[in-house]
Parts: C-alpha cells; sequence; structure tokens
C-alpha cells in the first residue's frame, strides 16, 4: 500500500465516524489555541509594562519604602525601626549640595476615588497627589489647559490634572478646563488634561486624576508618610549617580550606616526593566505549562478514541491481515488516521489562537510569539503520533485468527 492510499484509507476511517473525530479534534483544536493565546497574553503583558516604564522616562528614578539589595533593616547597620518616606526626605533629595546630579524630586501619595460631574460617576484609578516636578520626572505632557503650579502646592488649592480616560469617562466631548468635578466628595477644578499615553496593561495609565501634594492629603490621605518619590536626574548619564547620592542622602537621614540593610529602595529604569522582564518570564511560563496541560489532554483523548477505533474494527483487521497485510500497513494506517487529527485539530487550533489574538483579554492586547506558533503545531503532531502509536501497535498485533473470532 503506498502513502496515497494510506491516506485515503485514513480519511475514509474518520469520516466514517465524523463527530466523534470532530470532538477529538476539539481537544488539540483547544489545546494548541490555549498554548499560542495564553503566550500571546503574557507577551502582552510584558510589552505593556515594558511601555509604561519606559514612558516614565529616561532620567526617573523612583525610590520606594522597603528593604534594598536583600538586607533586613533590624540588621547590625540600623539604628531602629525602618523609617517611610517622608516629604522632609524629598526635599533634602532636593538640595543641590547633597545630591547635585538630581534635577527634580516629587513626592507621591497615591489612592483611588470615585470622580462624579453632573450625574456622570467615574472611579478613578490612581489619584496622585504630589509636586508639580511630577510631570516633567514621570514625562507627563499636558494636552489641554495648563498643569498646577508651585503656588498651587504652597496654597492647598483644589486643582487637578485628568488623565484622558477619566476626562472621556467623566465629560465625553466637553471640554473639561475650568469646570468642577467632585472627587470623594471633594470639589476639584479641572486645569488641564494630560496627553493620552496608551496602554494595554491591567491598570490605565490614562485613567488617572495628579492635584497637590497638601490637597490630597488632606482631603484623602492623611498628613504621614508618602507612598514614593520620584527623582529626575540631570542626564540619561547621571542616573548612576544621582541614584548612589540619593542613597547616601536617606540613609544618613534614616541613621542606616549598613548599605545592606537599607529600608528603602532606589530603583532606575533599567532596574525595573529587569525586575519586570523576571517576574514576565514566570508568569508566562506558567500560563504556558497550564495551555500544555490543555494540549496533554487532547493527546489523551486521541489515545481514546483510536482505541475505540481498533476495538470496533478488529474483524477488519483480522480479515487484511488473513488476505496477506503486513503489520506495518496495519500500524502505518492507524497511526496515519491519529496524526491526521492532530494535524488537523493543529492547524484548526492555530486558526483560532491567531484570531483570538486580535482581541483584548482582561486588557491586555495579545502579542503573538511566532515560536509558540511553530511549537505548539510541532508538539501536536508530536502528540498524534506518541499517543496513537499505542493503539495501533496493538492492532498490528492482533492475530488473524484471534481478530476474526471477535464480535
Amino acid at each position: 500500500m503506498n502513502p496515497f492510499q494510506t491516506l485515503r484509507f485514513a480519511f475514509g476511517g474518520l469520516a466514517a465516524n465524523k463527530v466523534r473525530s470532530a470532538l477529538t479534534m476539539l481537544g488539540v483544536l483547544i489545546g494548541v489555541a490555549a498554548v499560542i493565546l495564553l503566550l500571546a497574553v503574557g507577551n502582552g503583558s510584558s510589552q505593556a509594562v515594558k511601555d509604561s516604564i519606559e514612558k516614565l522616562g529616561t532620567n526617573a528614578l523612583t525610590v520606594s519604602s522597603g528593604s534594598g539589595s536583600g538586607g533586613s533593616r533590624s540588621g547590625a547597620g540600623s539604628a531602629g525601626p525602618a523609617k517611610p518616606l517622608t516629604v522632609e526626605d524629598a526635599r533634602a533629595l532636593a538640595d543641590p549640595s547633597a545630591a547635585p546630579h538630581v534635577a527634580a524630586v516629587a513626592p507621591e501619595v497615591t489612592t483611588s476615588q470615585t470622580a462624579l460631574y453632573e450625574g456622570a460617576s467615574h472611579t478613578v484609578g490612581q489619584v496622585v497627589g504630589t509636586y508639580p516636578a511630577y510631570f516633567k520626572a514621570s514625562n507627563s505632557k499636558v494636552a489641554k489647559g495648563d498643569y498646577f503650579s508651585g503656588d498651587d502646592v504652597l496654597a492647598s488649592r483644589k486643582v487637578a490634572v485628568i488623565g484622558s480616560t477619566t476626562a472621556t469617562d467623566l465629560f465625553g466631548t466637553a471640554d473639561p478646563v475650568g469646570k468642577k468635578v467632585v472627587l470623594g466628595g471633594t470639589p476639584f477644578t479641572v486645569v488641564g488634561v494630560l496627553a493620552t499615553k496608551g496602554g494595554t496593561g491591567f491598570q490605565d495609565p490614562d485613567d488617572v486624576v495628579v492635584a497637590p501634594l497638601p490637597t490630597v492629603q488632606n482631603a484623602f490621605t492623611g498628613f504621614g508618610s508618602v507612598g514614593q518619590i520620584l527623582v529626575e536626574a540631570k542626564s540619561a548619564d547621571a542616573t548612576t549617580a544621582a541614584q548612589s547620592e540619593i542613597t547616601a542622602v536617606l540613609m544618613a537621614r534614616h541613621g542606616i550606616k549598613d548599605p545592606a540593610a537599607l529600608d528603602f529602595r532606589v530603583a532606575s529604569q533599567a532596574s525595573l526593566l529587569t525586575t519586570q522582564a523576571s517576574t514576565n518570564k514566570t508568569f508566562t511560563v506558567l500560563l504556558g505549562a497550564v495551555a500544555a496541560i490543555s494540549l496533554l489532554v487532547g493527546g489523551i483523548g486521541i489515545t481514546n478514541i483510536m482505541l475505540v477505533t481498533v476495538t470496533e474494527r478488529t474483524r477488519e483487521i483480522g480479515i487484511r491481515k488473513a488476505i496477506g497485510a503486513p503489520r506495518g500497513v496495519i500500524l502505518g494506517q492507524f497511526l496515519a488516521e491519529s496524526t491526521l487529527l492532530s494535524l488537523i485539530g493543529g492547524g484548526l487550533g492555530v486558526a483560532a489562537g491567531l484570531i483570538g489574538s486580535h482581541f483584548t483579554i482582561v486588557g491586555i492586547k495579545p502579542v503573538v510569539i511566532p515560536e509558540s506558533v511553530v511549537g505548539a503545531f510541532a508538539i501536536a503532531v508530536v502528540i498524534g503520533l506518541f499517543f496513537g502509536g499505542y493503539p495501533a501497535n496493538r492492532a498490528a498485533s492482533l492475530r488473524p485468527i484471534e481478530a476474526l473470532r471477535h464480535e
């Protein structure tokens, strides 16, 4: 029997049980599509976070509370309990004699509040209280109106610059500048609208309200510690020097002598990208493992169906062997059937995965990894051969006389 005849018999065998064959291929289809789509979601999430970090600006450094360099604050070099970051820390960092490579400093407090405007309601993802230096350091540019000023901070004025998503959800197509919006029960006058940054991650960077620090502290968070301090170095080349100066200033203020026992972290864009890449790799591997289980289940389905097929066609196998069909022909026929199931199912799974990647999933725009498409399809074919091997070998090993006696 030549390969063409083998394929013709295989197609005939699958066509004889269309519904059963379709359901078996569906298992492989779901497995392949899941591998492609979940890895694309992981890759898309990684790209979104990377874009967000890059939009912070090349000179940006972020100072946050917590142990740095893997050290413990309660170590021998500490001088007491860990100290939270404060506005006074930010002022110390803004001293040019102590930190000459620092261009600007913006302490931040962040909360989430519901905004109201003429019956429209919107839950703002980020309400940021900060200084005007925040806009330049975070690469946030105003598209309409203006930024709030240092005088607004000193006077604790209830003014705000809002993101484009917040503006659209509250004001529609109307110009928000000059209008009052009630944020968590406190009225704020909108003085500017930020240009759209765009993003496909879990958090929309354009769903934000930025207001003077003391105003947000007075209305929402209280006058305690700050969440983080955003620092702008004088240039991209000065970030390393600025990072060292920030560490020295805060160690002195927090009474820390051991650099391994820091109670704060200073993260540059490069370190954020490295951390993000590591986290994303774990996330993507986890998603890929879950999808691979689906593909494995599809392969087990092929084994199950092929065993049923061999049992149903035992007499046919006996007749073919009785008239001289060699073992290899029987083996090849059933292997061809199982491989066709995985080939067709895998091909449809690739199509489903690619189509599904055009949709936004839980706020993430999937980015397909070409290697995952080739890999998932190849693994599906191998699974068809592997899981079809046992039933095919069982059929080829049947003795003609026993097969012909089968009822």
